[in-house]
């Protein structure tokens, strides 16, 4: 084949900082969201979609190119740089991140659930939702019966 191809769809999920909730102003959130979906396009991963709320950010997708490593890196270097010119001179992202394959056949449902993040958090401490999501995806994983693996 002449040419390399891939589709990979990620869940990447990360805190900030003690979960402090920095992002908590309404319209800081969305702009927060919005440059990150830029760093994400300019890294040659552009997101399908990026949600969160106060304490914690998802997003969704990878390139064939990148090292999820470098590309969360690079992801939370610039942002945290911006959140600090915005005013939250104390910012700072967890050290840590959560990294899960997706299958094609359920990327709709990852999409709601990312949409979603603001009313499911409510109810549960993000750790709960961390867990929650983790054990989903290892019974869907387990579960699949298109042959595509849904957890690394």
């Amino acid at each position: 084949m002449p040419q390399s191809l891939s589709s990979l769809l990620i869940h990447l999920i990360f805190s900030t900082k003690d979960r402090y909730p920095f992002l908590g102003q309404k319209d800081l959130l969305s702009r927060t969201h919005a440059y990150l979906g830029g760093i994400l396009r300019d890294s040659g991963s552009p997101s399908i979609t990026i949600g969160g709320t106060a304490d914690h950010v998802h997003a969704f997708r990878l390139s064939r190119t990148q090292q999820m490593s470098k590309l969360v890196e690079t992801l939370k270097s610039h942002s945290s740089g911006w959140l600090k010119c915005q005013g939250i001179k104390s910012f700072a992202w967890q050290r840590g991140y959560g990294c899960f394959s997706v299958s094609q056949s359920q990327a709709a449902t990852l999409v709601q659930y990312i949409e979603n993040q603001g009313s499911i958090i409510v109810a549960s401490a993000f750790e709960k939702s961390f867990v929650k999501f983790y054990a989903v995806t290892r019974s869907i994983s387990t579960s699949d019966t298109s042959g595509t693996e849904l957890t690394s």
